[in-house]
């Protein structure tokens, strides 16, 4: 291996992006086994429930880090920028970076982390967005998903995969389509994403111009947050929430020093690396996670390090929960400064995951005869299906994925010592949960 130079060198962090059952993964796992003299680290960003891609991902047991961002179409950069963070400091570890997008993302956020955070932009270079099409189902979500539609545009690379899986009348059709969303991406025409290594990895850099031509407001701040303000807390104060588009919601508090418009957005610039943590995570911040499934209204206690003022932000905007901030005598209070941050931003909530975890081993034969029943009758409104079990009397792992209707299952390497737990994940359009529990629980043996 050459000598590295003294010079510090940009770390190249190359972007995977795609709709759901595309290929991301397969690529992934082709990009790690090949020969190509790369040390990678890996950052996944799951939807679902459980996180499986990080357990199909081969060589995965020491350089693999996970976003699991719960709202899809919210943005990921506190996630991002911390995992970045503490790569930093391993760095002669690894030479380049991939970034794994879950199949629900708009790869936008993620692009924008390595131009708008100066920190992020000194030490990593975004070399390229891949993107993987898939050429059975692709027109199904064409027109109606607004992430597949941004996915497409951000590519730098497209790579039209399974081409295995359509006539060549319907690639070149896709094909034709994909060049009017974006036509300065270069497309490659992949079965099992076997594409040329040198073409996925060394893009040359991200095409800025086009992400500008393509969204102007690329380099304004995003942040994983849909409103802001600062009240005056003296201590006792409440927030009431009822249920609302999205099955969670979280909340953060922390102190400023004046009810101005400058000191609310330095606060919510600070806040954008602490995001995801459910705890304390800096000096005086306080993130709250909010499970608001349950039906009525919840009542939640603001806890201020004392009185002052603070500012405070939500996931999403207190309207779409009826939020109401009260103080100790129950008197509703309104902010001093409010700012919303993503107006008009819309929640698909019938689109979701149901996440299976059950111990024991699985008869194949009945596993089989259900999976097949399920996706007779609900293909169509499961777009993705992925799952790791313990079939009975086999040392090995059981791995499937499935997009739609079309099922890929294999026994995989060997279980690791100890427990044994089944793993599935459905995401899809309303989907039943207990149909699926009840459907996959007749299943063990």
């Amino acid at each position: 291996m050459p000598a590295k130079s003294s010079t510090i060198e940009k770390i190249p962090v190359t972007v995977l992006t795609g709709f759901l059952g595309s290929g991301k993964t397969t690529l992934l796992n082709r990009i790690l086994s090949e020969e190509h003299g790369q040390r990678i680290a890996v950052i996944e960003n799951e939807f679902g429930e459980i996180g499986i891609d990080h357990a199909l991902v081969i060589n995965a047991d020491e350089e693999i880090f996970e976003m699991n961002n719960g709202c899809i179409c919210c943005t990921v950069r506190g996630d991002l920028i911390r995992i970045l963070g503490n790569l930093v400091k391993r760095r002669d570890k690894f030479d380049r970076i991939i970034v794994e997008t879950t199949g629900m993302a708009d790869p936008g956020p993620v692009a924008q982390t390595f131009f708008v955070d100066e920190d992020i932009n000194r030490q990593f270079v975004l070399d390229g967005v891949v993107t993987l099409v898939d050429a059975r189902h692709a027109m199904l979500h064409l027109d109606e998903s607004e992430e597949c539609q941004q996915q497409i545009a951000f590519g730098d690379v497209i790579l039209l995969n399974k081409t295995d899986l359509a006539t060549q009348a319907q690639l070149d059709a896709l094909e034709v389509r994909l060049r009017l969303m974006n036509p300065l991406a270069k497309i490659i025409r992949t079965h099992n994403a076997a594409a040329p290594i040198n073409e996925v990895l060394e893009v040359g850099g991200f095409d800025l111009d086009h992400a500008l031509a393509r969204k102007p407001e690329f380099l304004a701040p995003e942040y994983p947050f849909e409103w802001g303000g600062i009240f005056a807390l003296n201590g006792g104060e409440q927030v009431l929430l009822q249920e609302g588009p999205d099955a969670r919601m979280k909340i953060a508090l922390l102190p400023v020093t004046e009810a101005t418009a400058d000191a609310l957005a330095v606060a919510a610039e600070a806040l954008v690396r602490f995001w995801s943590s459910a705890s304390v995570t800096a000096s005086n911040t306080q993130v709250m996670d909010l499970d608001l499934r349950a039906a009525g209204l919840k009542t939640i206690d603001l806890q201020p390090g004392g009185c002052g003022l603070y500012a405070i932000f939500t996931q999403h905007l207190p309207e779409e929960f009826a939020a109401e901030w009260r103080d100790g005598a129950g008197a509703v209070l309104e902010p001093i400064v409010v700012q919303a941050y993503a107006a008009g931003h819309s929640h698909d909530d019938s689109v979701g995951s149901v996440g299976i975890r059950a111990s024991g081993p699985v008869n194949p034969d009945a596993f089989n005869r259900w999976l097949s029943a399920l996706l007779q009758a609900n293909g169509a409104d499961i777009f993705r299906s992925k799952g790791i079990l313990n079939f009975a009397g086999q040392e090995l792992r059981y791995v499937f994925q499935g997009v739609h209707m079309l099922i890929d299952g294999y026994l995989e390497r060997p279980w690791p010592p100890g427990p044994r737990e089944n793993q599935l994940v459905f995401i899809g359009r309303k989907l039943d949960r207990e149909m699926l529990e009840i459907g996959f629980r007749r299943c063990l043996a």
